[in-house]
């Protein structure tokens, strides 16, 4: 199955350093049954789109428990058993759970800000507590961070991607 896991390139770069990224349970987000329900129409690629834009919002949150990383929205997409994924829709239609350590083999490509969002990404991480609870002037601006696209990037890329930031 494919998962699209939230982190920060200072994470990102531990993981490459580790070989993979652990220890579970990994929270992720993948294209789930709930997540189907919750976009009635919508093809594959689509509902992957979704999946993928979910985690980037998870990122804002790891982004706010770690302020020394840089404002830069990562996303790591990776292919794992269908077997090693938990439904975690208590906490989100596209959130599960992952039992087995991520191996940086199974890692398909990384998804990135570009540096012209890290504005949009600071005001973001600041404003996502108050957006979670409810608040539409906060959400406003959890969107504007989401106004600008990940890039992709290979998987040989990372160490770059790394270096970039460091």
């Amino acid at each position: 199955m494919r998962v699209y896991l939230p982190t920060t390139f200072p994470a990102l770069a531990a993981a490459a350093a580790a070989g993979g990224f652990g220890p579970p349970p990994l929270l992720a987000f993948a294209v789930t049954p709930a997540l189907r329900e919750w976009y009635a129409s919508g093809d594959a690629e689509e509902l992957e789109y979704a999946a993928t834009v979910d985690a980037a919002r998870e990122c804002l949150r790891r982004l706010a428990a770690d302020p020394a990383a840089p404002p830069r929205r990562v996303v790591v997409a990776a292919d794992v058993p269908d077997e090693s994924v938990q439904l975690a829709s208590d906490v989100h239609p596209a959130a599960v759970r992952l039992t087995v350590e991520v191996s940086m083999g199974k890692v398909a490509s990384v998804h990135v800000d570009e540096p012209e969002a890290e504005n949009d990404v600071r005001a973001a991480v600041a404003a996502v507590p108050a957006a979670d609870a409810g608040d539409a002037d906060a959400a406003f601006v959890v969107d504007g961070a989401e106004d600008h696209d990940l890039h992709w990037y290979a998987t040989q890329e990372i160490p770059t991607l790394i270096d970039a930031v460091s």
